[in-house]
């Protein structure tokens, strides 16, 4: 397969641009391509990516992954879990362990819901 070399033709737009006209492009076309995944990275999540953030917490892998799954039973993981420990460290006063161990003992997450604005029974 032979390629068409067509760049001279799709370079014709860029050919009167100085260096720095340029880089300025470059960094906008960045920023276009980039936009999206910002947008869906701070209005999604997944467990795999909440045991992350509470294995950065201090959490066990195996803490971690009842966490996920509580805050999951809960219909919380849209606020994300390691924001549920948080939260709930911060509604009671106690170190982010101790939280996180309380809501895996399934303690603390009526609380929750309700500092979150979410009144619907658990699962």
């Amino acid at each position: 397969m032979i390629r068409k070399d067509d760049f001279e033709t799709r370079r014709a737009h860029l050919r009167k641009l100085s260096d720095e006209e340029l880089k300025n492009y470059f960094w906008e076309l960045a920023e276009r391509v980039v936009d999206p995944l910002i947008e869906i990275a701070q209005t999604h999540t997944t467990p795999a990516i909440e045991r992350s953030v509470l294995l950065r917490m201090g959490f066990s892998s195996i803490e971690a992954k009842g966490i996920v799954e509580k805050t999951l039973q809960h219909g919380l993981i849209g606020k994300g879990a390691g924001h549920a420990v948080f939260r709930y460290s911060r509604l009671k006063n106690i170190p982010i362990r101790e939280a996180g161990l309380e809501l895996l003992e399934g303690r603390g997450w009526d609380e929750v819901k309700k500092s979150f604005g979410v009144e619907h029974e658990s699962k």
